[in-house]
């Protein structure tokens, strides 16, 4: 508790940096002589860095009047967001950074970040009419978008088809088909393969008992979310909420068909039957079994698609925020936008299609594409993400820890996240 106390608190000096820093327009804001530009990533991958460096020197060797150089600076995933805010702090703000979607509310609302609607609207060949509205929600606010959603990645259930088989379970693709997807079945095709092959069930990833907000990949089809839409009252309380924590929380400790705390398995390892992640987790399938990649399952509410989101925003008070806007435009022009669909689904509609996809994406098929991604995309719900997440996110997972034992009282729990949210929340 002391250390989550710490990192609350280191969070929100980060969140007052940015309102502090915020505010800029843009404005006077190009230096003398052409510009060094340095964008902040989170990605280490080498194919990725190298697209990006190869379509920054094309940039640079059309533009060299007034850009000198890109770079492409990696900060560690787990430090990102702290790691941006502390170079603002330190006077050596990045151009333009990546931003993680549940810090987009922040960011936005913080003044940091140029608008890009002029730029991107202006900007000839650009096509910003082809941008997916669902896409730029988030991103956007009184008629300004404040950063470009490069990434837009459903997130879907991968399945270990030789698992299955040998449990006598029958495979999603067939449930689909006779309309029988649901979360209740995806429990029990879960819960009997594990029981058969000694391995775990349905593992939502990256989640680990820590990042809650994952588990709205499930909540979403109970018609639940963590606060209102404006973001001002806590909704863990509501029917909907206590509906979806005690089906997660009986699939833990009932039915055995999600593994429980301190168990890890990684199901592209083989260690699981299914694993609800993104598609670019399909790069770690390595042929060792038969797999299948399926739409999330169906919940109470119906079918609800959820995707994570990463923006790409230059920030306003920079010394090149004009040239670094302009690059930004050409980064994510319909050609390039096309290049870097090979690692990043992009939210423009012209490219999204099985045939642009699977050019990228050479282990999935045109019908996953087309489910997951394609069909996953639009009217979907992203990932929890407010304007003081950072906060929230240490304080709910703190309350939450009282939900991961057998005989936890959900109600409870949920009152008790509700009251140390609700401060952050009317903040």
């Amino acid at each position: 508790m002391k250390h989550r106390t710490l990192l609350a608190a280191g969070l929100t000096a980060v969140a007052l940096t940015l309102t502090a820093c915020g505010g800029g327009d843009g404005e006077d804001s190009t230096s003398d002589g052409p510009a060094d530009l340095r964008m902040t990533v989170w990605t280490s991958d080498e194919a990725q860095l190298a697209l990006f460096q190869e379509i920054a020197d094309a940039y640079v060797a059309e533009h060299s009047d007034t850009v000198s150089g890109i770079s492409f600076e990696t900060l560690p995933f787990e430090d990102y967001t702290t790691g941006i805010t502390t170079q603002i702090a330190g006077g050596n703000p990045p151009d333009l950074a990546w931003i993680f979607e549940s810090s987009a509310p922040e960011f936005v609302a913080s003044g940091a970040l140029l608008d890009l609607r002029p730029v991107l609207e202006e900007t000839d060949g650009y096509d910003a009419g082809d941008l997916e509205p669902d896409a730029l929600r988030l991103w956007e606010s009184d008629g300004g978008l404040y950063a470009y959603p490069f990434s837009n990645s459903p997130f879907g259930v991968f399945v270990n088809t030789d698992q299955l088989t040998a449990a006598g379970q029958p495979l999603p693709a067939d449930l689909i088909a006779a309309g029988d997807w649901t979360w209740d079945r995806a429990a029990e095709i879960a819960a009997a393969t594990a029981q058969t092959s000694g391995k775990a069930g349905l593992v939502v990833r990256d989640f680990d008992f820590a990042l809650w907000e994952n588990l709205g990949t499930i909540w979403s089809s109970f018609g639940a979310r963590p606060w209102s839409e404006d973001g001002s009252s806590c909704e863990f309380t509501s029917p909907e909420m206590i509906d979806a924590l005690t089906w997660i929380h009986d699939q833990i400790f009932t039915t055995g068909a999600l593994p429980g705390p301190g168990t890890t398995a990684d199901f592209f390892a083989g260690d699981a039957a299914m694993t609800v992640t993104q598609i670019s987790r399909a790069s770690a399938l390595d042929g060792s079994f038969g797999w299948d990649l399926v739409p999330l399952p169906d919940g109470p509410e119906g079918h609800i698609n959820v995707i994570g989101q990463a923006g790409i925003g230059v920030f306003a008070d920079g010394p090149n925020a004009d040239v670094a806007a302009d690059f930004l435009a050409y980064f994510t022009n319909p050609e390039n936008a096309e290049r870097l669909a090979a690692y990043f689904p992009p939210p423009r509609t012209s490219l999204l299609n099985a045939e642009t996809l699977q050019g990228a994406n050479a282990k999935l098929t045109a019908e996953q594409l087309q489910a997951v991604v394609i069909d996953g995309i639009p009217g979907a719900v992203t990932k929890p993400a407010h304007a003081n997440f950072a906060q929230l996110q240490a304080a709910i997972r703190a309350e939450l820890d009282a939900l991961w034992t057998a005989d936890a009282d959900v109600t409870a729990v949920a009152e008790s996240v509700c009251a140390a949210a609700e401060p952050l929340l009317a903040g």
